[in-house]
C-alpha cells in the first residue's frame, strides 16, 4: 500500500474510528494508539488497514423488505472536524441532499451495479433482511465503489434524508409488516436539503457540559434537531460533543446552506463550533459542470479560512 492509508477499528466506535495517516511512520504511531493504548476502546483492539480510495464520497440508502425495495434520496456528509475536510473524523458535520452528480443515469448505474445485487445476495444467502441499507460509496471518474454497508440509516445523513421523503414512513413500514410494500408509492421532494451540526468546543477531543444554549426563539425556515442536549430549569443545556443539527430546504444548494448557516449564527452556546464550509465541493463540482454564471458561495465568509486553498475541483463525469 502507498500513503495516505486508512485504518479502521473493527468494532462499534460512534462513527469516529477512521483514521487516516499520510505517512508510515505516523501510521505506525497511531496503529499503537488503536490496538496498545485502546485509543477507541474495545472497538480498535482489532483494525483493518484499507487502501485509501480517491474521489468523491456519498451515501445511497435504500429500504427493503428483502424482495422489492425503494431507494430513498443520496447524501453526502462531511465527518472530518476542520474545514477543508482537515483534522478528526467525528460523527459528522453535516450533510447535503441530494448529490448534484447523483442523477437519474449514476442512480441506475448504482441501482444495477451495486442494490440489485446485494438484494439478490441476501435472499440467495437466505438472510431475511427487511430495513434500511446504507451503502458508502467512493465515486471516481463516474464508476461508484462500495467503501461500507451498515443495516442503519447514517447520522448526519437522515437529518436530510428523511426530511425530503414526502410519502408516509410509517406506511412504508408497515407495508414491510404487512407484505404490501412494493405496491405503495414513494415520492421525494425537489427541494434541496442542507444540514450543519453545531458542536461543544473541543470536539471529537475532550469537550465540557452544561453551556446554556439560547437563540432558539429567533430561527426561522429551519427545523433543529437535537443531539446533545439535556432540559434543566426550564434552559437547554449543552450535554454532548454534537450539540444541535440544522436542516433547511432550498431550490439548490445554495439557497438551502443560506438558510442553515444563517440560524446557525442565532444559536448560542459557550464553545459553539461549526463547519462553514459543509457542501463546498459540491457546489464547485455544479459550478464547474454547468457552466453557469458566476454566483457566490452561500457563507459569504468561506474565503477567510486558512483551509480554503485546500478546495480541490472535482469533475464529475456521467453518462
Amino acid at each position: 500500500l502507498s500513503p495516505p492509508y486508512v485504518l479502521k477499528a473493527d468494532g462499534l466506535a460512534a462513527g469516529k474510528g477512521v483514521l487516516i495517516p499520510e505517512t508510515l511512520e505516523e501510521a505506525k504511531s497511531l496503529l499503537k494508539e488503536m490496538l496498545a493504548d485502546a485509543k477507541f476502546g474495545d472497538a480498535s483492539s482489532k483494525v483493518v488497514i484499507e487502501e485509501h480510495l480517491k474521489g468523491m464520497e456519498l451515501s445511497v440508502f435504500v429500504l427493503t423488505d428483502g424482495i422489492s425495495y425503494k431507494i430513498l434520496p443520496s447524501a453526502k456528509d462531511y465527518k472530518r472536524i476542520g474545514e477543508g475536510d482537515s483534522g478528526l473524523n467525528t460523527g459528522g458535520m453535516g450533510a447535503i441532499s441530494p448529490v448534484p452528480f447523483a442523477d437519474r443515469f449514476f442512480i441506475e448505474k448504482v441501482e444495477r451495479e451495486i442494490i440489485i445485487p446485494t438484494i439478490k445476495g441476501l435472499v440467495e444467502e437466505d438472510i431475511d433482511y427487511k430495513g434500511f441499507i446504507f451503502i458508502g460509496l467512493m465515486v471516481e471518474n463516474g464508476s461508484p465503489k462500495v467503501i461500507e454497508y451498515n443495516v442503519r440509516m447514517g447520522d448526519p445523513e437522515t437529518e436530510v434524508v428523511i426530511p425530503r421523503i414526502k410519502s408516509d414512513l410509517l406506511n412504508l413500514f408497515r407495508g414491510i409488516g404487512n407484505g404490501s410494500f412494493s405496491e405503495i408509492d414513494f415520492d421525494v421532494s425537489e427541494e434541496v436539503a442542507a444540514t450543519v451540526m453545531l458542536v461543544s468546543g473541543g470536539y471529537p477531543e475532550s469537550y465540557e457540559k452544561g453551556k446554556e444554549i439560547t437563540g432558539f426563539d429567533e430561527v426561522e425556515d429551519s427545523v433543529m434537531f437535537h443531539a446533545g442536549t439535556k432540559s434543566s430549569d426550564d434552559r437547554i443545556l449543552t450535554n454532548g460533543g454534537r450539540v444541535l443539527s440544522i436542516t433547511s430546504f432550498g431550490k439548490d444548494i445554495d439557497e438551502a446552506l443560506n438558510k442553515s448557516f444563517k440560524n446557525a449564527e442565532k444559536i448560542n452556546f459557550e464553545g459553539k463550533y461549526y463547519r462553514k464550509d459543509i457542501g463546498f465541493d459540491l457546489w464547485w463540482s455544479v459550478f464547474f459542470s454547468s457552466f453557469s454564471e458566476t454566483k457566490h458561495f452561500a457563507n459569504p465568509n468561506y474565503k477567510e479560512s486558512k483551509n480554503y486553498k485546500h478546495v480541490k475541483v472535482v469533475n464529475i463525469v456521467t453518462k
